[in-house]
């Protein structure tokens, strides 16, 4: 028994040994294949680049991806000649891939085996016509989708496309051929970039339920105002951003939607007016650009409800700063600092020009609130009320007017005249009409002023007198030009120099030094009648003028006509103009004879004609005397002008030079004619 027990205390280290060395082996496996799944997982394609799971095989000259590792979630392809045949079946499988980057390649139809858990996909500038339906529905997951640059129209786009896309909120499809808005595009957009294409109407369906709008970019366009819908624009209630940049607007679109709009952009159209109401209701308006049109003037209130405005581009509009836009000005200067204005630069009247609306201080001082209310004057004869109507300003931008004398005028019903010019303590004052709508007024005065004041009354029939028109004139001018007035009619004009202390209150009512300074003149204009006649025979006058002559020169023209035909009757008579042969004599040619063959190429010569070696020469059998009709046929014999140094005309380059072939028997010989008969 007890040899037994030794054996097995023997035999259990063998088997405590071979328990350890087959787990020590298993373990090895496990780790082994462990770690060759990891090395199969982490590897990266020799042409590529691997940065963890962004894979760079970008700008390699590739025409087909490579072997991806399966934990690739970005794709740098871009800027290769990947092309739709290039593109594996295995990409399916690439379930972890979340952005893909292809632009810049050779597609030429839309991608079919992507992944399907793509979530934003770059394909612009390739060659992509068509989008279908099947290719898009591979990616529900999708987000964003850029595919500027391609060849896409909108035919091409199939329908309800976008229908298997419902997580798209942008899509980009700027400088394609589409004529139209693509129709079926997802609820869940939010950014939608259709700038220059082709597109010129816009229904009002274009943007039925895309309510997340939010950014909507249509430069570069074929827009006008009259195939825009009344209410395209309104459906977006959301848009933050509209660009309507570089298209043929005439005004801004109707129906704007006002309620988050933050960013206006109507640059380089064609605007030539802003309606009144066209902006209302834009209080988070932030930016507005109205570069590159041709606005002069913006209505009053146009931006009542801009109160958030921070950005207002205006550059390159011809603006007239006058009195129409004090009410801009005034905007500006409250707003202040909270506010930048880029390009808000005059373009007339000539005394501003090129200067900013908002450096207009003096200027925009002599515009004050016009009083025009109406009010009945003094009752005329009968009862009637002589009210009159105001009409527009005259002179400069810068007229007021007011509604009754405040300043001494003369008493329309005291009996003294008033002459065309008036002498006071300080002014001198002269009136002449012009015409019969305008009189000019100048002045002198004995001490300079800071400014004046131009008051002018229309007189009317009876005891009846017309409204007041006044204007504030600069101290330095002398002279003033008065407009748009009535023919045949009466005018008190009057002008009184006003202090400093008077200009900035504008002087509408002036006190008792104004009235002592007060200098006025009477000025008629004439009847238009007499001016029109006048007119017509100054036009007359000038139109004899040039009948006279065009009847003078077309007898000159007569005249050297008829001199040139005497002299080319008496030079055709006395032979000089068909003799061949004193052209031949007396040419530049008098000193060579007919076989002279030295002068190359073909000269215009009725004697003879010459052709270049190898060639020929062509000689007239009669020449025509002189006085003699020139036939209608003339016979004509070819020689051969034979090459000098013994060459002949048909030899080889290596031809061996023959004797005989430098007469005429050794041309009649190799079947070459030398004399030939040619009629013409």
């Amino acid at each position: 028994m007890e040899p037994v027990g030794v054996a097995k205390l023997r035999a259990r280290p063998l088997l405590l040994f071979l328990c350890l060395t087959l787990r020590a082996g298993m373990l090895q496996f496990v780790a082994a294949t462990i770690q060759g799944y990891i090395g199969e997982r982490d590897i990266c394609p020799s042409v590529c680049r691997c940065d963890e799971d962004f894979i760079y095989c970008n700008d390699r000259g590739l025409s087909s991806i490579p072997s991806l590792p399966p934990s690739a979630s970005v794709l740098y392809l871009q800027n290769n000649h990947i092309n739709n045949p290039g593109l594996p079946t295995s990409l399916e499988s690439q379930l972890t891939v979340r952005v893909v980057y292809l632009y810049d390649n050779e597609l030429d139809e839309f991608p079919m085996h992507l992944p399907p858990s793509v979530r934003e996909l770059h394909l612009q500038d390739n060659n992509i016509r068509t989008i279908p339906r099947s290719a898009l529905a591979r990616m529900p997951l999708l987000e964003k989708l850029h595919l500027d640059d391609n060849s896409i129209s909108t035919v091409s786009i199939e329908d309800q496309a976008f229908a298997d896309n419902p997580r798209l909120r942008l899509l980009f499809l700027s400088r394609n051929h589409l004529s139209s808005i693509p129709s079926g595009l997802p609820a869940s957009l939010e950014e939608l970039r259709l700038d220059d294409n082709r597109i010129s109407t816009i229904p009002t369906h274009a943007f039925r339920g895309l309510t997340s709008l939010r950014c909507l970019v249509l430069d570069g366009n074929l827009l006008a105002n009259q195939r825009i819908a009344d209410d395209t624009f309104s459906r977006l209630s959301n848009l933050t951003e509209l660009s309507l940049v570089r298209n043929s607007l005439q005004t801004p679109p109707v129906n704007l939607p006002s309620a988050h709009l933050q960013r206006l952009s109507l640059q380089e159209n064609a605007l030539t007016h802003m309606p009144r109401g066209s902006l209302d209701g834009m209080h988070r308006l932030l930016r507005l650009d109205l570069s590159g049109n041709n606005l002069t003037t913006l209505q009053r209130g146009l931006f009542k409800d801009l109160d958030s405005l921070g950005q207002l581009l205006v550059r390159g509009n011809p603006w007239h700063c006058g009195c129409n836009l004090r009410w801009l000005y005034d905007w500006l200067h409250a707003r202040g600092n909270s506010i930048t204005v880029r390009g808000l630069t005059c373009h007339g009247p000539d005394r501003v020009r090129d200067m900013a609306l908002t450096d207009l201080s003096s200027e925009m001082e002599e515009c004050e609130v016009v009083k025009t209310a109406g009010t009945r004057d003094r009752v005329g004869v009968g009862g009637v009320d002589s009210s009159t109507t105001h009409t527009p300003p005259q002179g400069s931008l810068f007229t007021l007017r007011s509604k009754r004398p405040g300043l001494g005028l003369p008493d329309s019903g005291l009996d003294y005249t008033l002459s065309s010019s008036g002498v006071g303590k300080s002014l001198a004052l002269n009136v002449k009409p012009l015409s019969h709508n305008s009189v000019r007024v100048t002045w002198s005065v004995a001490q300079p002023s800071s400014s004046f004041r131009l008051s002018w009354l229309r007189l009317g029939t009876g005891n009846a007198m017309g409204s007041i028109t006044e204007t504030l004139v600069r101290g330095d001018h002398r002279e003033y030009l008065l407009t748009s007035l009535q023919p045949r009619s009466s005018y008190i004009i009057c002008m009184v120099p006003l202090p400093a202390s008077s200009e900035s209150k504008g002087a509408i009512s002036g006190d008792a030094d104004s009235d002592e300074a007060l200098v006025c003149a009477k000025a008629e204009t004439s009847d238009i009648i007499p001016l029109e006649e006048n007119e017509d025979e100054n036009s007359q006058q000038m139109t004899v003028l040039p009948l006279a002559g065009i009847i003078g020169g077309a007898t000159a023209i007569v005249c050297l006509a008829l001199i040139f035909g005497v002299f080319c009757w008496y030079g055709h008579k006395s032979g000089h103009l068909c003799s061949r042969d004193h052209y031949t004599r007396n040419s530049s040619r008098k000193s060579k004879t007919y076989d002279d063959y030295i002068e190359s190429g073909t000269k215009k010569d009725n004697t003879i004609l010459e052709i270049r070696s190898p060639g020929f020469q062509m000689t007239p059998m009669a020449a025509c005397p002189p006085m003699q009709p020139k036939p209608l046929q003339e016979d004509y014999i070819i020689h051969t002008i034979f090459p000098s140094n013994g060459t002949g005309l048909y030899k080889g380059a290596n031809h061996v030079s023959n004797a005989g072939h430098g007469t005429n028997r050794g041309y009649r010989e190799g079947g070459i004619p030398d004399i030939d008969y040619c009629y013409t």
